[in-house]
């Protein structure tokens, strides 16, 4: 009888599919088409990918495409859009499943699909289904029409009488026919964040992945940047953005075919990871999000930002707060008397707010260093007698907000928390512990260590409504890898431990929706859009040594606007100015982390000014449109440059690292401005009584003269830095 319903169902889709064989689906932008095609296969298959086409004419051309494969020696299958694996196609399958009688294969045929308005473009839904199996498959589509982004997950599920086992799930695949390319990745480790390189691509596979589980992204950061036919350049040629989101293990496989066709596969890593779904169980793997341009990765890179101030970033379109933190200034060590203090200097310094840091909690187990504490979220009664309601208070006599530092994810083993509940911890039962940073990962996959992460925010809000953001660390990957709660289901430890960590984010941005959060992880080591969707913004690096900042924010605005990324003046680097540290800050979310009697008089005026000069212009920096002008990675020099959306503001940001003895020194051509209006030429950000040295200043010049001809900002000056406002009259 099965076999018969079998039959009977592949004989439908068979003939519902060949009735209609040339059905086209466009998934489009203003810029870009993504088409793909029903052969008279029944599969689906990418037919299209790259500028957007006039003529809608020209598509049925696109019919040749995939009638073949791409090597009829090799494959018959063609660019398939979700290739399933253990049939005829040798190359990487997005879709592994072993059924319940053993079966590894998985061929997926199309049945239907439609289209609806969303906010900002179209979404399109496709869906598959297996002919043989009841494994069902559907395909997502948003694309963003002025933002020229195109988002894409996909939902798997199935009806077979028991578990199947999923060891393959990507989010999509997409396909490229070019001469040759060339990938950039952003590798990282503590302190040395979003670090660009670039190869090129060959025959066979290249890989980036992490295998962390938590603060996944120490290693390799989740995007990617990918040339077409060249090297990917900041202002020319055909390139692709791409980033998942994902908060833990992730994979992108890059590979070459043997007729030279790229397959891009974005996914969950399946290491230790094969998944055991129940029947009627819905797989949904990570968004992948991706742009093309046709004139480098600064544009690229303004789609992004765009898209994500719009509609993926917490808070995208609202206000953000300058902050003075105190941790570089205490550590550990302080109490109510002395906060009561750094909170008057934050309200002297002209910041939104003061955000107390780690040590504040723990009694049994008072949190004096890293090796004690976590876990136990009371206030140290020695410390802090008055508890976060007095903080609160000192705060608003102060006339700043404040905030506080969390790490809920986490436990020490000197903790009350680990004294009650050593089975919430992920740890092996039968091996020798290993401790990073004195501390285990809490098992997010258990529904009570969700209840008690969300119980940690809910109870300060609860109890302290008026705390205004939350600092959340994530100090350590996963190590002992063995969840107690999963028992014999190890195989859903990595990502049902993610989805928990969602499911609490989800919790509090629901019960909480207004309070802004900074996603923080030993530094940069979470830097996904999917926990964007529940953070304001993130902390780039521990590593504040303005030099070293140049470069890591370079890497990181490839993906994210400024809004989203934090920056702080601190005292590493003593040896260069308290004006170029903070003028480094400034082209991010502004904050200090720094104590202000170490502050010269001179150089506490300059950082007020400096912070109110940011304040009114946050409608270029933070909302407006960013222009890398010059990259650290070509020379001893940096520009960037922000215009605020009517191109009557702009900021330009200009560094000199550690330029060479008589170097020759051109000028900064600026991008982004209005070729017809004149702007007024204004050095920010001097010192107290300092006069500008830039010839331009005060003076006017056409957008096109600024553009064509350009500005001398750079000087022979070591770790110097100008800030420089242009206003159009």
């Amino acid at each position: 009888m099965r076999k018969i319903l079998v039959l009977l169902a592949s004989l439908f889709i068979l003939t519902h599919v060949n009735g209609q064989e040339q059905k086209q689906i466009r998934i489009g932008t203003e810029q870009t088409d993504l088409i793909l095609q029903v052969a008279p296969n029944g599969r689906l298959y990418q037919a299209y990918l790259g500028d957007k086409l006039v003529n809608q004419q020209d598509l049925r051309h696109l019919s040749s495409y995939v009638k073949g494969g791409t090597d009829g020696s090799v494959s018959t299958r063609g660019w398939e859009v979700y290739p399933g694996s253990g049939a005829e196609d040798y190359f990487e399958p997005a879709l592994a499943i072993t059924h319940t009688d053993g079966n590894p294969s998985t061929i997926l045929r199309y049945i239907s699909s439609d289209q609806k308005a969303v906010n900002g473009g179209t979404e399109t839904t496709i869906r598959l289904k297996d002919d043989q199996y009841p494994v069902e498959v559907t395909l997502h589509y948003v694309a963003y029409t002025q933002e020229n982004v195109i988002k894409t997950w996909s939902e798997i599920k199935h009806l077979e009488k028991k578990p199947v086992n999923l060891w393959r799930y990507a989010s999509t695949m997409l396909y490229f026919s070019h001469a040759n390319y060339y990938l950039t990745e952003f590798s990282s480790d503590w302190a040395k964040e979003a670090q660009m390189s670039s190869q090129q691509l060959q025959f066979g596979k290249k890989v980036l992945e992490t295998k962390l589980g938590s603060r996944a992204a120490m290693h390799t950061h989740p995007f990617f940047e990918l040339g077409l036919d060249q090297p990917a350049q900041e202002a020319q040629g055909r390139v692709m953005l791409g980033t998942v989101g994902w908060t833990g293990n992730f994979q992108f496989t890059f590979e070459v075919d043997n007729v030279g066709v790229l397959r891009v596969v974005p996914a969950i890593n399946p290491y230790a990871s094969e998944y055991e779904l129940n029947p009627n169980e819905v797989f949904t793997t990570p968004e992948f999000i991706f742009t093309l341009s046709n004139t480098g990765t600064g544009e690229a890179s303004r789609n992004f930002h765009d898209w994500a101030r719009k509609y993926q970033l917490k808070d995208g379109q609202g206000d953000r707060l300058t902050l003075l933190n105190n941790w570089e200034n205490t550590h550990f060590t302080f109490n109510e008397e002395l906060l009561g203090e750094l909170m008057k200097e934050a309200k002297h310094l002209g910041v939104d707010m003061f955000l107390l840091d780690d040590g504040w909690f723990g009694n049994k187990h008072p949190r004096n260093n890293d090796r004690a504490g976590l876990g136990d979220w009371e206030v140290m009664r020695s410390k802090l007698p008055g508890g976060i309601p007095a903080l609160v208070r000192s705060a608003k006599e102060a006339g700043v907000k404040f905030g506080i530092w969390i790490e809920p994810e986490m436990v020490n083993p000197k903790s009350e928390l680990f004294e009650k509940h050593p089975d919430w911890a992920i740890t092996l039962p039968n091996r020798e512990t290993y401790y990073y940073r004195n501390q285990l990962v809490l098992d997010l996959s258990n529904p009570k260590v969700q209840d008690f992460v969300f119980g940690v925010v809910d109870r300060i809000l609860t109890e302290n409504p008026e705390v205004a953001f939350f600092k959340w660390d994530c100090n350590s990957p996963i190590t002992n890898i063995y969840s107690p709660y999963l028992k014999n289901k190890q195989g859903k430890l990595y990502i049902d431990h993610v989805r928990g960590i969602y499911n609490v984010l989800n919790r509090v941005k629901a019960k909480y929706p207004n309070v802004p959060m900074m996603l923080c992880s030993g530094g940069g080591a979470r830097c996904d859009y999917e926990a964007l969707k529940y953070y304001t913004e993130f902390w780039c690096s521990d590593n504040t040594d303005p030099v070293e900042r140049l470069f890591i924010q370079w890497g990181f605005s490839q993906v994210f606007p400024a809004k989203a990324m934090c920056a702080h003046v601190t005292s590493w680097n003593k040896n260069t100015s308290v004006k170029f540290r903070t003028d480094v800050a400034s082209m991010c979310k502004l904050g200090f982390d720094l104590g202000l009697k170490e502050l010269r008089a001179d150089e506490l005026a300059y950082c007020q000014e400096a912070v109110a000069n940011w304040k009114r212009l946050k409608p270029a920096i933070l909302d407006g449109s960013q222009y890398r002008l010059v990259s650290p990675y070509d020379g001893n020099h940096m520009a960037v440059m922000y215009t605020n959306p009517d191109r009557n503001k702009a900021v330009l940001f200009s560094y000199d690292i550690h330029p060479r003895y008589g170097e020759k020194l051109l000028p900064v051509k600026l991008q982004g401005l209005d070729p017809a209006k004149n702007y007024r030429v204004k050095e920010i950000n001097l010192m107290p009584n300092a006069k500008s040295g830039l010839k331009a200043n005060e003076q006017t010049y056409s957008g096109d003269y600024l553009m064509k001809v350009g500005v001398n900002t750079f000087t022979t000056n070591q770790t110097f830095s100008r800030v420089i406002e242009l206003t159009a009259e």
